[in-house]
């Protein structure tokens, strides 16, 4: 069985996808879309682990607490480029960012905290191709959460910035403990949000 692309989708604009035509998708078009490298994304359906690991970095009480000038967001995109525009799961940015209600996306400087739950079709964007955007963007700090042996393993990264690559800061397993311009102390155990 087949399914076919909408009309708008297929074979898309011409000269290709940009940024600012994600605000302006017909009403058919899926929820989620991201714009890597002028194609878009489709989110496939979301595990239950990919829905409990947000939750949980989300929560007020268990997830990330920034200081009083930035803010948790969630599945908020942010423009890199002309054809680059990802949706990371979760992001922590700078407070003011949030005043404009109408916004749908993001700028890099905007930004303090890229975070991707991985997902089986989202691997190696988020390993790979995700990565070296957000770090080209100059955006300082990402987490890599993925899911191993049914627990959540947190890898946590800091722009290099003489280079502009992440560099590894560790690998958290049952709690992520780490500094990105705050403390953060958050237990991994997913299991208070499911019974």
């Amino acid at each position: 069985m087949t399914a076919a692309f909408p009309d708008w989708f297929y074979p898309g604009p011409p000269g290709g996808w940009t940024a600012d035509m994600l605000d302006h998708l017909p009403p058919d078009a899926p929820a989620h879309v991201e714009l890597i490298d002028g194609s878009l994304i489709m989110r496939s359906p979301q595990t239950n682990f990919h829905m409990l690991m947000v939750n949980l970095l989300v929560d007020r009480d268990r997830g990330i607490r920034p200081p009083s000038h930035l803010a948790v967001a969630r599945e908020m995109s942010i423009t890199l480029g002309l054809r680059q525009r990802p949706e990371p799961d979760v992001l922590v940015v700078k407070k003011e960012a949030l005043s404009d209600l109408r916004r749908t996306s993001y700028r890099p400087e905007e930004v303090h905290l890229v975070v991707e739950v991985v997902s089986p079709d989202s691997e190696e964007r988020d390993r790979t191709t995700k990565p070296i955007k957000y770090s080209d963007a100059g955006i300082r700090y990402l987490w890599r959460v993925e899911l191993e042996d049914q627990e959540p393993v947190a890898y946590t990264f800091e722009l290099e910035p003489s280079v502009k690559a992440y560099a590894p800061t560790g690998i958290h397993r049952k709690r992520l403990t780490t500094y990105v311009g705050f403390d953060v102390d958050i237990d991994l155990d997913l299991s208070p949000f499911i019974g």
